[in-house]
């Protein structure tokens, strides 16, 4: 695997042994079919629990059964799981960063009890929603709402483009507290098989196919006091949680391009034309030193980025930096593959066209890259662009 200037070299045991494990679990388990199952617009369901088991859901945090790996450990898993596909690492990320750690940073104790160690193990599955059909790069414009009623909330809007939501159990679901001055963002873990919570399905995707992708509707919908986050208020709270989704997101969109470039590269030595390897040829040779270039850049900022995470340094600007190039690259860096794959490059017997096509849906989620861009601007020279 292309690690040209040895990074890998630097792993302790711990983060060697769960690179290796979700490697194997990959080739084993997953990438045999995932062609098949972006074709037919499918996520393999029945791996979910275990993935748990193998401790794939939010091992950077502690307590509960969770076993607090390193940032680099877990940045590395996310670069495993979307070596094979988008949806995979898409999956976890969800159900770790935007789902676990909110109830981790943020939930009462019965809260943690009740729902880390489900999540944790895969035997439950959890969504997080934030985005509205009408505020997608501004959230902080939500239009849900949350009305106190007795002992409890009832919540009122619809929230699309929500990862897992079909198959969730339970929703980290963003509202307006519209009985608190000021209407307040407040978290809300709302169970999907509550009265007045439908999560359709959306379907006819062009990217991130082998994902569930679906809407939240909330109708009347009435939870309990005991499902409100009671540690944030405010957009802190799913920005917060943004910021753990995208350190993932740099970390694994790395994964997708160095295996397009590792399909581009075995082919080229593998496919003969005028007489030899397609690989002899300066053309090709230009394409592979210039993807190995990018990608290797890529993967230093994102073991900086892990650096700066562990110290307690990290800004939600430096991974607005790795998100946005590291996703960028993988985007051209897949396409650069395609090319070199030729007509054959367009099946998913080859994996660089179905990362390329990912790529257009990670490029715009979590931040499009052009939010990230003026997030950058912003930081650069104290003014907002988008205010």
């Amino acid at each position: 695997m292309l690690d040209y200037v040895g990074l890998e070299s630097d792993l302790g045991e711990e983060e060697r042994l769960i690179r290796d494990t979700a490697r194997r679990f990959v080739d084993e388990r997953v990438r045999p079919d995932i062609g098949d199952h972006f074709e037919a617009g499918t996520f393999p369901t029945d791996l979910i629990p275990e993935m748990g088991e193998m401790g794939f859901y939010a091992p950077n945090l502690d307590g509960y059964g969770l076993p607090n790996v390193s940032e680099t450990a877990y940045g590395i898993l996310m670069q495993e799981l979307e070596a094979c596909d988008s949806g995979l690492r898409s999956m976890a990320s969800v159900q770790g960063a935007l789902v676990m750690y909110p109830i981790h940073a943020y939930g009462s104790d019965e809260q943690k009890e009740r729902w880390l160690p489900a999540l944790g193990e895969g035997e439950a599955v959890g969504c997080f929603g934030l985005t509205e059909p009408e505020h997608g790069s501004n959230p902080s414009a939500m239009e849900t709402r949350a009305e106190r009623d007795g002992d409890g909330y009832v919540l009122n809007g619809s929230k699309t483009w929500i990862t897992n939501s079909p198959i969730a159990d339970v929703a980290v679901v963003w509202a307006r507290d519209t009985s608190a001055d000021g209407s307040p963002v407040r978290g809300f873990l709302v169970e999907t098989d509550r009265d007045g919570v439908t999560t359709a399905e959306i379907h006819d995707k062009l990217s991130l196919r082998a994902s569930i992708t679906g809407e939240i509707s909330l109708q009347n919908a009435r939870v309990p006091e005991e499902n409100v986050l009671p540690g944030v208020s405010g957009m802190k709270g799913p920005l917060s949680c943004l910021t753990q989704a995208r350190f993932g997101i740099a970390w694994g969109a790395v994964g997708a391009a160095r295996d397009a470039f590792e399909q581009a590269r075995e082919y080229a030595l593998d496919r003969d034309q005028f007489g030899g390897p397609i690989a002899r040829f300066q053309l090709q040779q230009e394409k592979l030193a210039e993807m190995a270039t990018q990608i290797t850049t890529a993967q230093l900022l994102a073991y900086r980025l892990a650096e700066l995470k562990e110290r307690g340094e990290m800004r939600p600007q430096h991974v607005s930096m790795a998100k946005r190039n590291n996703v960028r690259t993988a985007r051209d860096q897949s396409r650069i593959a395609r090319e070199m794959l030729g007509g054959n490059g367009i099946t998913t017997d080859y994996s660089p066209m179905r990362h390329m096509a990912n790529m257009e849906t990670v490029y715009t989620y979590e931040g499009t890259h052009d939010i990230h861009t003026l997030v950058l601007g912003e930081d650069l020279t104290g003014i907002a662009a988008f205010e």
